[in-house]
């Protein structure tokens, strides 16, 4: 194990759960937050990172409307700044594991029915977001070929209050009325606290697949998963009414289907991450962010 797990993007939602979760196992961590460490900044990086730590880049522009109509910041910081990364791990000498997005995908099959992307499978964005974290990946191995991408997938917390998909849910699931949810986009949601467990298994090592796939198994439609997360709460689910993504126009397009599959990633040495409801039903129980040890 290394001495220490350096987090650019520790102000971030998987960035504050890494870094809890990994001073809880021992380790030393480094949580560093975008204003302590501005990616996009060539210098910034090789500040802070030095010989045998393992870096995890949480950093990125996730606003994925945004991204839009401000190609320039996505572009910065998904793309640019994953390489500044990348470049100062490997003069550094230290290892990186580089958090990506099921949005590089395009969804679209054709005539045949989708199913999980593996890793192999041809990539597409179809948005800003896509295209710049998909650029991401490439700058990250083209400077670091030792490096580590995993990607994930529709992450959330589910705590009160919250800002993800689940919590939004969660907060609605106490209120009264009914909440129209897109029933034509098809992912895996993944719980933070289980892809956290899974980059901490990369962290660790040794897995020399370079991309990797961690999000928790299944496709479920954002509907489904609006629908369990009432029912898991005892809220009646008839109030959530399934709509087309037509019907809640947004600016930047998804992938209508864009789950991840796992059977590449699991040969490879990552242990499958659970099924998705399983990990939505301890997400609902387990409560807020746990403090720092």
């Amino acid at each position: 194990m290394s001495e220490r797990l350096v987090i650019t993007g520790g102000g971030g939602l998987v960035g504050q759960w890494l870094a809890v979760e990994a001073r809880r196992r021992g380790r030393e961590v480094l949580a560093l937050t975008s204003a302590q460490c501005d990616i996009t900044d060539p210098s910034a990086p090789e500040r802070h990172v030095a010989a045998g730590d393992v870096v995890v880049n949480c950093a990125a522009f996730t606003r994925v409307d945004d991204a839009e109509a401000d190609e320039a910041s996505a572009q910065a910081v998904n793309a640019a700044g994953a390489a500044n990364v990348a470049h100062a791990c490997a003069r550094a000498g230290a290892e990186l594991i580089h958090v990506s997005t099921d949005y590089v995908f395009s969804g679209d099959f054709g005539a045949a029915p989708p199913r999980p992307y593996e890793i192999d499978d041809p990539t597409g964005p179809v948005s800003v977001y896509g295209r710049t974290k998909l650029e991401g990946e490439f700058e990250v191995l083209s400077a670091m070929p030792t490096a580590h991408v995993v990607r994930t997938a529709w992450i959330y917390a589910g705590t009160d209050g919250g800002k993800d998909f689940v919590s939004v849910m969660r907060t609605k699931a106490a209120g009264d009325g009914t909440v129209d949810v897109v029933a034509d986009q098809i992912g895996s949601p993944t719980y933070v606290g289980d892809l956290v467990d899974a980059l901490l298994q990369v962290a660790d090592g040794p897995i020399e697949e370079s991309v990797l796939h961690a999000a928790n198994q299944g496709a479920v439609s954002r509907f489904d998963q609006a629908q369990a997360v009432f029912e898991l709460l005892g809220a009646d689910p008839g109030r959530v009414k399934p709509v087309g993504s037509d019907q809640h126009p947004r600016p930047a397009p998804r992938p209508r289907f864009s789950a991840l599959g796992s059977e590449q990633s699991a040969a490879a040495g990552l242990a499958p991450l659970r099924p998705w409801r399983d990990a939505l039903a301890a997400a609902l129980s387990d409560g807020p962010l746990p403090s720092t040890p």
